[in-house]
């Protein structure tokens, strides 16, 4: 067990991919920033805003991005998204091109902008069997924008954001990565990928708490962003609250309109630290061992993968169902047995992270042929 995560004993953590478990660090410093606010209030305020002066630099390392400044933090993926759909200057005619099996919060918006004259094309992923090649034939010349995640929700197929990223600059067209199925397990460079927009909450992968994003918009375009959040925290002179004349700040802060979530930034910059001291690269050989040793074991048991065999093609989502079984309701009896994972992709989906047992993953998949069979036929 790893001293950070002294999870209880029935439970059978698998669902990274939904909401994570926090590192001690982070119950800790939550803890000491509630007892420091209950007895100083906000005396100390200069120094929580160093945490989140540290927490922006964390995440420019994490995206490769030029600068802290660079880093909007905002309240969720969703929001960060909004941002970009409702900020583009878009013209009846447009199009947003993205994945049909897309998570919500990644389709809807895209939906929403019928109104404004944009249509919203999808290519069906689970279709295709060469999806960058897919994806860059739907584009035509009306084509502003690529939306897409890192990494599929649902079944975990991860794109090449590399060679989409060369198509988009080549062509014109921006491109929006949807991150939160990968970073923190899988390393992300914007010197490589060239992405103009990237979201992603830290809940999941970083090992944070709900309520807090970050977001990056590519500096060349975040003066052509429209703006339609306001408030005092976005303006080039923060604080000065006597001053009638304001301008919106020319970093990223411009996209945070409100008091920014010091909770919340206590609790993901210590997760952070346990991620960039563990190493992006080892998260990544941790969490590919535990799916390559699942897809082991499944195929042991005559259960059907979902997720993709390609270790290229895989992050630390793994998703199968089994044949003759009602998902749901395996689902539910996993949860009663303390398996704790998600039915998505028309499967079961596990998503261990790097500090997961073994023998977790092991316990898992027989508890799941138990309940499928009766007995454990692996």
């Amino acid at each position: 067990m790893h001293p950070e995560f002294p999870l209880s004993a029935d439970v059978l953590y698998l669902n990274h991919a939904a909401v994570a478990p926090w590192p001690q660090r982070a119950v800790a410093a939550v803890a000491r920033f509630a007892q420091e606010n209950g007895a100083r209030g906000a005396v100390d305020y200069p120094r929580w805003l160093e945490t989140e002066a540290r927490l922006r630099k964390r995440l420019a390392e994490l995206i490769g991005a030029p600068s802290p400044t660079d880093i909007a933090l905002v309240k969720n993926t969703s929001e960060g998204l909004s941002v970009v759909a409702y900020g583009i200057d878009w013209r009846p005619g447009d199009n947003v091109l993205g994945i049909a099996q897309e998570f919500p919060s990644n389709r809807i918006l895209w939906e929403s902008l019928s109104t404004h004259g944009v249509a919203y094309r999808r290519l069906d992923l689970y279709a295709s069997s060469r999806p960058e090649a897919d994806l860059m034939a739907l584009c035509d010349e009306r084509t502003r924008l690529l939306a897409l995640s890192s990494v599929q929700y649902a079944r975990g197929l991860r794109l090449d954001l590399e060679r989409l990223g060369d198509f988009c600059r080549g062509r014109g067209i921006l491109l929006c990565v949807d991150a939160i199925q990968s970073l923190g397990v899988i390393p992300f460079d914007l010197r490589r990928i060239r992405a103009d927009f990237v979201v992603a909450d830290g809940h999941k992968w970083l090992l944070g708490p709900e309520g807090l994003a970050l977001l990056y918009v590519n500096p060349r375009l975040r003066s052509e962003l429209r703006l339609y959040q306001y408030g005092w925290h976005m303006v080039t002179h923060r604080g000065d609250f006597d001053r009638l004349d304001w301008s919106p700040a020319p970093d990223a802060r411009r996209f945070e309109c409100g008091s920014p979530n010091m909770l919340g930034i206590h609790a993901l910059d210590a997760s952070l630290s346990l991620l960039l001291e563990t190493g992006i690269d080892r998260v990544q050989d941790a969490v590919a061992e535990h799916i390559r040793y699942l897809i082991e074991r499944i195929d042991g048991c005559g259960f059907e993968l979902l997720s993709p065999r390609d270790p290229e093609r895989r992050a630390g989502i793994l998703t199968f169902r089994v044949p003759g079984v009602d998902h749901q309701a395996l689902h539910q009896a996993l949860t009663d047995r303390g398996v704790i994972c998600a039915r998505r992709g028309g499967g079961i989906r596990f998503s261990p992270h790097f500090y997961t047992p073994q023998e977790v993953l092991e316990r898992a998949v027989r508890i799941t042929a138990e309940i499928a069979a009766g007995k454990s036929r692996c």
